[in-house]
């Protein structure tokens, strides 16, 4: 049975969503036939690398105060809180995670996709590193096990597993997928948001059993 999960590193509700499907897979008896695919999707794919505070450039690019921005930060950090997971709070800032998302297909291809995917959302949630600064991103390579020298030569090539990305954000929008973070169970079931982990372990037996039946 395969699992697909598109997120941006950038988004907090796809690190939380994550470590609760990760709990959700973990309780599911036939755990060990799932396989767990992560997509590309970028929240804004016309941002540039800057300086901007994160709570300064998402406030403005949906139209909420810094206040309401701060509260939805805040939120954010609870559940993130909830599950484990370390939660800074006005340190981040914005930027494109085109060139991270090609690093990630990177990994995906050496068998380190999820190594590097948390090490990334650690970085730039609980550590409020930048990840969109290209020695932070050989870091986060070489911590997940990927070679320094192979890293840094994907990185300086645009076109490196620059469709991979593509392909998969053309993928979600064939799906009918606008938001993030979306899990798609064997093409059939949607799930939608951070969704609790015993919601991830229902869905799973869902389509376990429609698996089975078909």
């Amino acid at each position: 049975m395969r699992v697909e999960i598109w997120a941006d590193i950038a988004c907090p509700w796809c690190y939380v969503a994550k470590a609760r499907f990760d709990e959700g897979l973990a309780a599911f008896p036939h755990r060990e036939q799932v396989e767990v695919v992560h997509r590309s999707f970028e929240l804004n794919p016309r941002a540039e690398n800057g300086s901007v505070p994160i709570i300064d450039a998402v406030a403005a690019q949906y139209g909420r105060t810094r206040e309401q921005q701060v509260e939805r930060e805040q939120q954010a950090a609870a559940m993130a809180h909830a599950v484990g997971l370390g939660f800074r709070i006005g340190g981040r800032v914005f930027g494109n995670t085109f060139d991270l998302h090609r690093l990630i297909h990177f990994a995906k291809s050496k068998g380190l996709q999820a190594e590097l995917l948390d090490l990334a959302f650690k970085a730039n949630f609980a550590e409020e590193r930048s990840v969109y600064d290209r020695r932070t991103q050989l870091g986060l390579a070489v911590e997940a096990g990927l070679d320094e020298e192979e890293a840094r030569a994907v990185l300086d090539d645009p076109a490196a597993f620059a469709e991979d990305v593509r392909a998969d954000e053309r993928a979600a929008a064939d799906l009918g997928v606008t938001g993030v973070p979306f899990f798609v169970l064997n093409r059939r079931y949607g799930v939608n948001g951070a969704q609790s982990s015993e919601t991830f372990t229902r869905a799973l037996e869902q389509a376990w059993q429609d698996r089975a039946a078909a």
